[in-house]
């Protein structure tokens, strides 16, 4: 399927390793420029290179912690200045689910309110855009009860930024801007949580895999997939929905 991303302007944050990386390459493999932002400067400038050597993409990139809020306009601003608009952005970086003493202010920090401060200013550069798209990246830790640890904040805040985006697909609909969201269950990849978790915790990672139906965990690659599909013109009448990936990880009727 051409899914019509030839030439889009793509922000993704978090795009240095895994998800994020993942998507910012399947977007620029189908024709993308692509503005990436993630704390490590080294690891930016080394993905940015590969992209544009094996797919000739445009590449912005900002070495960028998403809790500095204040800085977060100003380089959606500048981003949609290099590539020349602004299309699609995608929504992926995290504070993660650790369950430390700040949880719940990290995930207010470094997911809720970025989500907030990125979408407010990509606001006018995807009205502007004929074919404007929010992805959000969440989890289906915000879709069922977290067992049996009890209540964390991981699943919470992104429960909330679930109805956030679902709040936004409404309003901006006339606009013509859609807002999905992915929710990924158990994703594994070099270097990430559940890689550690198998080496660190090899019994509570062989619990996880035995509850998923598909036989192991996902991919980044499998993620990217829904994310690029959801924030392309090929999905020009979705919005306001939640796309899994998670190999029936998820017991229930959606």
């Amino acid at each position: 399927m051409d899914l019509g991303l030839s030439g889009a302007k793509v922000l993704v944050t978090g795009a240095s390793r895994g998800i994020g990386r993942a998507i910012a390459r399947l977007y620029a493999q189908e024709g993308a420029d692509v503005a990436l932002c993630a704390r490590g400067e080294r690891a930016l400038e080394a993905e940015a290179e590969q992209i544009t050597e094996e797919f000739g993409a445009r590449v912005f990139t900002r070495a960028l912690d998403v809790t500095e809020h204040d800085a977060l306009p100003t380089f959606v601003e500048d981003a949609a200045r290099a590539l020349g608009g602004l299309d699609v952005f995608v929504s992926n970086v995290s504070g993660g689910s650790a369950p430390t003493p700040d949880q719940w202010q990290r995930g207010f920090d470094a997911d809720l309110m970025p989500f907030v401060r990125l979408t407010e200013a990509a606001e006018p550069h995807l009205k502007a855009s004929a074919r404007g798209a929010v992805v959000l990246i969440s989890t289906t830790s915000a879709l069922h009860a977290t067992r049996p640890a009890g209540p964390r904040s991981y699943g919470a805040v992104k429960a909330a930024l679930n109805h956030h985006a679902a709040s936004l697909a409404r309003t901006w609909a006339p606009d013509g801007v859609r807002v999905n969201t992915v929710s990924p269950g158990p994703i594994e990849f070099p270097g990430g949580g559940w890689d550690r978790r198998k080496e660190s915790d090899p019994d509570f990672y062989e619990t996880i895999r035995g509850r998923i139906p598909y036989g192991r965990l996902g991919r980044p690659e499998e993620v990217a997939r829904a994310a690029a599909f959801l924030g392309s013109p090929a999905a020009e009448y979705i919005t306001g929905q939640n796309l899994t990936v998670d190999g029936a990880f998820l017991d229930r009727i959606a």
